[in-house]
């Protein structure tokens, strides 16, 4: 009889052990630390134990991630209360890029808008390609991914050239895409494609309603 049939024998016959009960204390197995023997009630105890380490582990992870949620969340929320306060479009950008910068640390961030936006002196507001608009059209949802691109990468300057991840987040009144911000950074794991960008997201949505809030005259 191989291995696995005696395993799903006794599976299947939980009562095998109650007609042979004398079995149970006869029995010796190795011991997983050493040559010795032990018993099979001292092996389901170290089972136990080790099952009991693996649920811990698991619950601290859990727990880090929880942790870590909230602190995001809080961040957020700041960001918001910020973005509420502001009186015009210059106020809007400043607290996107003071708040992006300390608290989320994000240590490139550009933003560019067109359209019924995009008139001002502010850099935002200078010519966007066709190609980065179009771009920023298609996003149903953030990107975040390697850095390349001439277009977009040009607008952080020469820390361009060391940007390595980015996220790009279209700014959008209704179905009307009329801005996109950039998050950049030199880890090339900062932004990586496959992370959650349910933040990014909530971020978007909290500039573009602000952007449009402050502008004179709204956005149509």
């Amino acid at each position: 009889m191989k291995h696995d049939e005696v395993a799903r024998y006794l599976q299947d016959h939980p009562e095998f052990f109650n007609q042979y009960a004398d079995l149970l204390t006869q029995l010796v197995i190795p011991s997983p630390h050493g040559d010795k023997a032990i018993s099979i009630t001292e092996r389901q105890m170290g089972a136990l134990r080790d099952k009991v380490r693996q649920l811990e582990s698991k619950l601290a992870e859990l727990i880090r991630f929880g942790e870590e949620n909230d602190a995001i969340a809080a961040k957020v929320h700041r960001l918001a209360v910020s973005l509420l306060s502001a009186n015009d479009n210059a106020a809007v950008l400043h607290s996107l890029y003071s708040h992006l910068g300390e608290s989320f640390a994000v240590p490139h961030v550009a933003v560019r808008l067109w359209g019924a936006a995009g008139s001002g002196d502010l850099i935002e507001f200078e010519p966007v390609s066709a190609e980065a608009r179009e771009f920023a059209e298609t996003l149903v949802h953030p990107y975040v991914g390697p850095g390349g691109g001439p277009d977009v990468m040009d607008w952080f300057g020469d820390a361009g050239a060391h940007v390595r991840s980015l996220a790009l987040l279209s700014l959008r009144q209704g179905i009307m895409t009329f801005g996109l911000m950039v998050f950049g950074s030199e880890e090339p794991q900062r932004f990586y494609q496959g992370m959650g960008t349910l933040y990014l997201e909530q971020i978007a949505e909290m500039a573009s309603a602000a952007l449009v809030r402050t502008r004179e005259p709204a956005l149509t």
